[in-house]
């Protein structure tokens, strides 16, 4: 099925509502742009859940002042090498650093890189935010 296609969607008033306020606040100029972005958010979750090959972000907070820390975080990444294939490094404050490592890989292997990370002692923060390479989405 190739175009634009229109259909309806049934569901209670109040619940419209909320969605309709939701979309305002986020900015959304129409309903269907919001439901576009719901169904792609639903698809990129699927694919995380088949592990295709995906891309994904894994956020790092930590105070670099720590004894090893820095070592112990750039030796895992030069593990993970050839799935890590971008990184930012940001200095926060006087100790904190924020590390944003771009990473592209099996959904598995890249919560595997993320897990490793964000569980390293001395990290304050770290998430992974799943992402998609776009292959698939319209």
């Amino acid at each position: 099925m190739r175009g634009t296609v229109r259909f309806g969607v049934s569901l209670p008033g109040e619940l419209l509502e909320h969605f309709d306020q939701l979309i305002a606040r986020k900015g959304y100029k129409t309903r269907s742009e919001a439901i576009r972005d719901l169904i792609r958010e639903h698809l990129v979750a699927h694919e995380w859940e088949e592990d295709r090959e995906t891309v994904g972000t894994v956020t790092l907070v930590y105070d670099h002042e720590l004894r090893e820390l820095t070592q112990v975080l750039t030796r895992l990444q030069h593990l993970y090498h050839p799935a890590i294939i971008s990184s930012l490094h940001v200095h926060l404050d006087e100790h904190n650093c924020m590390e944003v490592l771009v990473v592209r890989d099996r959904a598995r292997r890249i919560r595997e890189i993320a897990d490793r990370l964000t569980s390293v002692r001395g990290v304050k923060y770290g998430a992974l935010t799943m992402a998609t390479s776009g292959q698939g989405l319209y």
